[in-house]
Order: C-alpha cells, then structure tokens, then sequence
C-alpha cells in the first residue's frame, strides 16, 4: 500500500480537527460537508475505512509518533531467548 507523505498526514488532521469544531460551534451544512470530504480523504490515505481508524493511524505515521510511546516499542527486550 502506498504511504501518504506525513506532512500531508498532518494537513489533513488539522483540517479535520479544525473543521470539527466549526462545525460543532456553527452546525451549518457547508461545514459539515468540507468535514466529511477531509474524513473520505484521511480514510483513503490511511486505507482504513472509519475516520477514528484513520486520524489514529495518520497520527501513528506521523513524525514524532515514536516519541508518545509506541507500546510495541516500550516492551522490555527478553533475555531469555536463545539464539
């Protein structure tokens, strides 16, 4: 699957998070509308098919993501395997 560029990632997240609250503060159609096409294009770019699933995974991909705690990456390492 194709990435989408990260900064593209982030434009996209902050215009939906910016369109959420003009929505939630006016209500009005147009608002509605740019919000729900910003959310079709976050769930193409990240594959995914709700627009949760797709600010988390674009945040995930997004620089300093690693930085917030990737618990995958947090796992102590085991040094009982043997090799």
């Amino acid at each position: 699957m194709l990435m989408a560029h990260p900064a593209v990632l982030a434009d996209l997240v902050e215009r939906y998070e910016t369109l959420s609250v003009l929505y939630a503060k006016s209500g009005t159609e147009k608002t509605r509308r740019r919000m729900e096409d910003v959310a079709y294009t976050l769930c193409v770019t990240t594959g995914t098919r709700h627009v949760e699933a797709a600010l988390a995974a674009a945040r995930d991909r997004l620089p300093g993501a690693l930085a917030q705690g990737d618990p995958l990456l947090t796992v102590p390492p085991r040094h009982d395997v043997i090799g």
